[in-house]
């Protein structure tokens, strides 16, 4: 996948821009890059190539590692996929070439839809999988024997609450509408609440602190 993906990135005049919504996606480029040994490449004209076009962004974390890559990020304030969607449809009108989309394996589908709906051709490609940490639940089960059952849980992402709930749910038993569940933001809240939980708390934008004041 990473050799694939560099085949995309190398012809930047194939696409009107890229979209990252994630880190991860971005780390995957500069992983796609060493893989190719095609860094000094990139570094002295087709990056370049990429900043004639958008680079759109969800995040302030994610727009740094694009900086990283030489790239000009727009949109990190948007905070989430519906947000950006807005941002780039009222950039990207009548454009015939397609944004490029280097995703996750659990990306969520509110982008593709929208932009597809609104007439703005998307490439996609998966190039990283997000899947349970092996030790994860030793790791919840250590800390619910210790610490007893937390007085509240903070979610990341909406596959932390996937691969985290069930053993919480065992976990925390009765005890379990006791927890106040905070999330980073509005998809991982909506994750949180359908699982029929409460959402007590989530972060006005997707960053730590913004959360820490949320939950304070």
């Amino acid at each position: 996948t990473l050799l694939f993906m560099y085949t995309q990135l190398r012809q930047p005049e194939e696409y009107a821009g890229l979209i990252f919504t994630s880190p991860r996606a971005v780390e995957a480029v500069s992983m796609s890059l060493e893989s190719a040994n095609k860094t000094e490449k990139w570094n002295s004209f087709v990056k370049d190539k990429w900043n004639s076009k958008s680079v759109y962004v969800v995040g302030k974390a994610t727009a740094a590692l694009v900086r990283n890559l030489g790239l000009n990020p727009q949109g990190e304030d948007s905070g989430t996929a519906t947000v950006l969607s807005r941002f780039i449809l009222e950039k990207e009108n009548c454009r015939k070439l397609p944004l490029f989309f280097p995703c996750g394996s659990l990306k969520r589908e509110v982008l593709p839809t929208t932009l597809k709906e609104n007439g703005v051709p998307l490439e996609t490609l998966t190039v990283y999988q997000t899947v349970e940490h092996p030790e994860l639940e030793k790791h919840l089960t250590d800390y619910f024997t210790d610490q007893g059952v937390p007085a509240s849980i903070a979610f990341f992402s909406p596959s932390g609450v996937k691969f985290c709930l069930e053993t919480i749910r065992r976990l925390s038993g009765p005890k379990l509408n006791h927890i106040k569940f905070a999330a980073i933001g509005p998809t991982t809240a909506d994750a949180i609440a359908a699982e029929g939980l409460e959402v007590n708390c989530s972060a006005a934008k997707p960053t730590a602190q913004h959360l820490a004041e949320g939950i304070a």
